[in-house]
């Protein structure tokens, strides 16, 4: 063999270890179209160039069709998502299904004693860390403080329903295209029905007896769905059974609520660039009825993996930069602290610039104040603010929420919604064996 040989071999031979080394996986990540996952989607240079050896792909979906499509995915072991972003509905019921890959081998880094008790508790099952939040959420008041003003009116840092409905009459103006009031109407368990059920904690409401015997015959059902389809009907948007969280978002943005009561994360889109009336808005507690219990949930946006991707290590790797303190540090750095994902790491609302924010202590306080162990004010015997935490919840609270949004839109009074909620609800625990 001559030296030439030899020399081109050797660098044959080093171009391909070359090439196993930067060997390249590709792995794909299933995410709602929400405003921090369309922000994260934008930093991913960063990722890049910490680690050339991923690639990402994104399947970017509306809230109600990516539930249907990761949970059709995971049950069918369809193998189509490498990084699923599911909540804390999905988790606990996966992970005791073996559907999801353990993150406890996290890299110290991610400091997972950061991560707030709750929202790390909502995330573990027997001990394992089964998801990653990316962000954590409860769900408050946002109002126009301008309406208010104008109308003499003071919001309570902690209002009663009363004190919505009052301010919801003084601010709508519907001749201007202002409306008292944005609430969700869009049927689905994570729409209507997320509201809908925690407003209904607030009235004494719940959705099953502790013998699992469903309550929408009940007074206090009564009373919140004709509380909420009033404050919609005289004081809400037009077409408003068709508004989910982005639609009443935009809404806000274009100055057309008065007030909003949602996800605590939407604080920092309503007072961004992006919004009309950024300098406008003020924030309280969701609304309660006296009876110890507000109308907020609690919720987080998490990222997980499916035991049977073959991709672990990539998607745990992507995990760790999309979940750390680190990504928060990015996203304030890029866009300020306003912008970073909230409510998943204690250290965020110890930093004294994040504190600084006009919602920060609002938010974390309606974190706080929420109890998936006792969402409501008789006892139940399940878990969770605003979803019952069984299998049959996610096809439950869509077909009770396409009854209430029919309500919304006129195409049947509030007791016969309930009155078919209560039908439906009785047959399908029933025939799943919850009822004898």
């Amino acid at each position: 063999m001559t030296l030439t040989l030899r020399a081109l071999l050797g660098a044959t031979v080093s171009l391909t270890l070359a090439g196993a080394a930067m060997a390249e996986t590709t792995i794909t990540v299933a995410t709602v179209n929400n405003g921090d996952m369309i922000r994260m989607q934008g930093l991913m240079d960063d990722f890049y160039a910490k680690h050339p050896d991923i690639k990402v792909e994104w399947v970017t979906l509306e809230e109600n069709v990516l539930r249907q499509n990761v949970t059709t995915d995971i049950a069918t072991n369809g193998g189509q998502y490498d990084v699923l972003t599911i909540g804390t509905y999905e988790v606990p019921i996966w992970g005791k299904q073996g559907w999801l890959a353990s993150l406890n081998d996290l890299p110290a880094d991610y400091d997972v004693d950061d991560l707030l008790p709750a929202i790390r508790g909502g995330l573990t099952v027997d001990g394992n860390l089964m998801a990653s939040p990316f962000y954590g959420e409860s769900s408050m008041v946002m109002y126009r403080t301008d309406l208010m003003e104008a109308a003499g009116l003071t919001m309570p840092d902690a209002p009663t329903w009363a004190d919505i409905e009052a301010a919801a009459a003084a601010m709508t103006n519907k001749d201007g295209e202002v409306y008292g009031i944005c609430l969700r109407g869009k049927a689905g368990w994570g729409e209507n029905m997320a509201f809908l059920t925690a407003m209904s904690n607030s009235f004494g409401a719940r959705w099953f007896d502790e013998a699992w015997k469903p309550q929408f015959d009940s007074p206090e059902w009564k009373a919140t769905l004709d509380t909420y389809l009033r404050l919609m009907t005289e004081y809400g948007p037009p077409g408003a059974s068709n508004n989910g969280f982005n639609e009443n978002l935009t809404l806000f943005q274009q100055g057309k609520c008065g007030m909003w009561i949602d996800a605590t994360v939407a604080a920092s889109f309503v007072t961004g660039a992006d919004s009309t009336v950024a300098d406008k808005v003020g924030f309280a507690l969701a609304p309660d009825n006296g009876l110890g219990k507000r109308g907020n949930w609690l919720w987080a946006w998490s990222l997980a993996i499916p035991a049977s991707s073959t991709k672990q290590d990539a998607a745990k790797t992507f995990i760790n930069w999309a979940t750390n303190k680190d990504y928060l540090a990015l996203v304030a750095s890029k866009e300020g602290w306003a912008n970073v994902p909230p409510g998943t790491r204690t250290s965020l609302y110890a930093n004294p610039e994040y504190a600084a924010i006009p919602f920060a202590k609002m938010t974390i306080d309606s974190i706080n104040s929420a109890d998936p162990n006792a969402p409501t004010v008789q006892p139940v015997p399940y878990v969770g603010v605003q979803f019952v935490a069984i299998p049959e919840f996610q096809g439950l609270g869509t077909s009770v929420g396409q009854e209430f949004s029919a309500a919304l839109a006129g195409q049947k009074t509030a007791d016969e919604a309930l009155a078919a909620a209560q039908a439906l609800v009785t047959d399908e625990m029933t025939a799943a064996g919850y009822i004898q």
